[in-house]
C-alpha cells in the first residue's frame, strides 16, 4: 500500500511459468512510490526472451520520483530507449533471429495517469462496474478488425492472432502509443500479459477485479487461466485507486484547557 496526496493505491502481482512453458519470459514492476507499473512479456526463447524483459524492467527500476507528468514520461522513454538498445545488442550477439519483448506501462502522476505500450500486453480499467480496455493491441488481427477487413468473429479463430506488430528490442527505436486520463476514487487497474487474455474473457475480468483485494483478484486470474490450460506465461498486476488517509492533527498546536 502505498499513499499520495490524492490516493491511497493498494497494489498486488503474480506470475506464472503456465501448464506449457518452461522457462517465465514475463517479468513485471511494481514501484508505487514512484506511480509506476510495468508488465513486460519476452519472445525469443530462453536466453532472450527473458532477457528482453527483464531489461526492460532493470532499466525502468531507476525512473526515480518525477517532478511532472512531462518529466515522468520523458524518464520513462528515456529508460526505455536504454533497454532497447541493449536488447538490439543482445540479439546481435546471439544471432538467432529476433527477440524482444511487448511493454505495458502504467504512469501516475498527481491526479493523471498515462498508459504506455507496445505489443498485445494489456491495461484495462474498471469504473463504475464498467470495465475498459485502455490499450489496443498492436497484433495483425487487430490492423485487420480496425480496417474491417475481418470480423470480430472472424479474428477469434484468425490463424495468425498471435502475431505483434511492435515490441520492444526490434526496431532502431521504441514505437509506443500513449493514452491517459484522469483517475477517479474506485478505479481499479489491471496490467496483463496476453497468457491471462488468451483464456480469460472481459466479463470474466471485471467480475473478480470487483473483489475487494487485489490479491485475491491477482491469485482468481491466475487461477482461472492455469484451469483453462494456460498455453503460455501469464503475469498480472492490480491496483486500486483509494481515498488517501486522514491528516493527521497535531495536539501540539492547540492549547487545551483543563476542565477542573
Amino acid at each position: 500500500m502505498h499513499s499520495t496526496e490524492f490516493f491511497t493505491f493498494l497494489t498486488a502481482q503474480a506470475t506464472d511459468v503456465g501448464r506449457v512453458r518452461t522457462v517465465n519470459e514475463d517479468s513485471f514492476l511494481s514501484r508505487p512510490e514512484s506511480g509506476l507499473w510495468v508488465v513486460a512479456d519476452g519472445m525469443g526463447g530462453h536466453a532472450a526472451g527473458d532477457f528482453a524483459s527483464q531489461t526492460i524492467v532493470r532499466e525502468l527500476y531507476s525512473v526515480g520520483l518525477p517532478g511532472s507528468a512531462d518529466d515522468f514520461q520523458a524518464r520513462f522513454m528515456e529508460r526505455l530507449g536504454r533497454a532497447n538498445d541493449q536488447i538490439l545488442d543482445h540479439s546481435a550477439e546471439l544471432n538467432q533471429g529476433t527477440i524482444g519483448a511487448t511493454l505495458v506501462a502504467l504512469l501516475v502522476a498527481g491526479q493523471d495517469y498515462a498508459c504506455i505500450w507496445s505489443g498485445d500486453s494489456r491495461i484495462y480499467r474498471l469504473r463504475a462496474g464498467e470495465l475498459e480496455q485502455q490499450t489496443r493491441d498492436h497484433t495483425e488481427v487487430q490492423a485487420l478488425l480496425d480496417a474491417g477487413s475481418i470480423t470480430p468473429e472472424e479474428a477469434e479463430t484468425w490463424p495468425r492472432k498471435n502475431v505483434i506488430t511492435r515490441a520492444i528490442g526490434v526496431s532502431p527505436s521504441p514505437e509506443c502509443d500513449v493514452m491517459g486520463g484522469r483517475l477517479a476514487l474506485g478505479d481499479r487497474f489491471l496490467l496483463c500479459s496476453d497468457g491471462l487474455t488468451g483464456h480469460v474473457s472481459d466479463a470474466e475480468i471485471a467480475e473478480i477485479l470487483a473483489d475487494p483485494s487485489p490479491q485475491a483478484a491477482c491469485d482468481q486470474l491466475i487461477a482461472l487461466t492455469l484451469e483453462r490450460g494456460a498455453r503460455d506465461n501469464v503475469t498480472v498486476i492490480v491496483l486500486y485507486c483509494m481515498a488517501p488517509p486522514a491528516p493527521q492533527i497535531d495536539d501540539s498546536e492547540f492549547d487545551m484547557d483543563v476542565l477542573e
